[in-house]
């Protein structure tokens, strides 16, 4: 039953991704938002919701209830830090990956046509604000710091919106005539904007669920196995949460939308760096551990990587992004490794 159910709720992230991406756009064209504002607030922020979900549901019914604070606190701080690290290394493969794959059918083969000012300034709130937070979890802070830091995470993430709805970027192009789910009733009429809206916040929904059992069938095998609530937080669980930023990606990749591709994962890396984690740092010790801190370093070091390679004028490629592979094998390995010293 428990494989039965990670096929049942893979497929449900699946078909939800497609009718997310369909509708975001729809949208985003109907609201006269940019690329950059469709792709790294609007795209970013909705797939994000299922992971964050997690770790506020766990520290919030600790918080009231009083019971299994301890598990809690270790579910959330490993929901909230894997999120961005996913984010930075594994999603950054799944795109490089993409235009490799689909390099044959893309106008820009093997090169990522992105609005570079955008993903730049998404990067640099990303490390900015990520590198912040992790030093509040290595260096000990009194409670009332930690709620500043929080109120100071959250402003920035309130800043940054700003600053991308303003500049917004490039307006959509080829911006998708058809609802999925409107031609089924309606065929060869224009959607009006409330279907489209209604088909936007309902593939949330389903993503959400689908990643819902997602978690719990990996949560019950995972158990089996004998790996820790921590552990099982940190990497599986987002594992699974983040599928709805990399499905998307890949189909904007395979349509040669780059900065919607790129723009949903950075976008959704500023947004997991700061609003989750000031959750943390209220609502838990925020001790971020030997594997936690890995995570941020690999996550804050494959970011930075990306943010130079920007910064200079050469043409950005799909294998530069591999390397996010590498960053996430590398916590595999010592994950593994801390597992057999249990």
């Amino acid at each position: 039953m428990t494989a039965l159910e990670l096929v049942l709720s893979l497929v449900a992230i699946l078909f939800a991704a497609s009718l997310f991406t369909n509708a975001v756009e729809i949208v985003g064209s109907r609201l006269n938002m940019g690329q950059g504002a469709v792709g790294s607030v609007l795209a970013a922020v909705g797939t994000a919701l299922p992971e964050t979900m997690i770790p506020i549901v766990a520290l919030l019914g600790a918080f009231v209830t009083g019971e299994n604070a301890a598990t809690s606190g270790e579910i959330g701080i490993g929901a909230i830090l894997g999120a961005p690290f996913l984010l930075a290394t594994l999603a950054m493969f799944v795109v490089g990956a993409s235009v490799i794959a689909f390099r044959g059918r893309r106008g820009n083969g093997m090169g990522l046509e992105i609005d570079r000012v955008t993903t730049r300034r998404d990067l640099g709130f990303f490390l900015v604000c990520f590198a912040l937070a992790a030093g509040a979890g290595v260096v000990p802070l009194p409670l009332y710091a930690k709620v500043v830091l929080a109120v100071l995470l959250v402003g920035a993430y309130a800043f940054y919106v700003q600053r991308v709805l303003r500049s917004g970027g490039a307006m959509l192009e080829e911006v998708p005539e058809r609802l999925t789910l409107w031609r089924l009733w309606r065929r060869g009429s224009r959607p009006p904007t409330w279907a489209a809206a209604v088909q936007l916040f309902g593939s949330l929904v389903v993503m959400a669920l689908g990643a819902h059992f997602f978690v719990e069938g990996m949560e019950r095998a995972s158990h089996a196995l004998g790996i820790p609530a921590g552990l099982i937080a940190l990497v599986l669980a987002p594992l699974a949460t983040e599928l709805p930023e990399k499905f998307n990606s890949i189909l904007w990749v395979r349509e040669d939308k780059d900065t919607l591709a790129l723009g949903n994962i950075t976008g959704a890396m500023v947004f997991q760096s700061t609003v989750p984690v000031s959750i943390g740092l209220v609502l838990t010790e925020w001790d971020l551990g030997l594997l936690g801190t890995i995570s941020v370093v690999l996550a804050l070091f494959s970011g930075l990587m990306l943010y130079v390679l920007l910064s200079t004028k050469r043409p950005l490629r799909a294998w530069p992004l591999l390397g996010g592979g590498a960053m996430y094998a590398i916590f595999v390995a010592a994950a593994v490794v801390s597992v057999a010293l249990l």
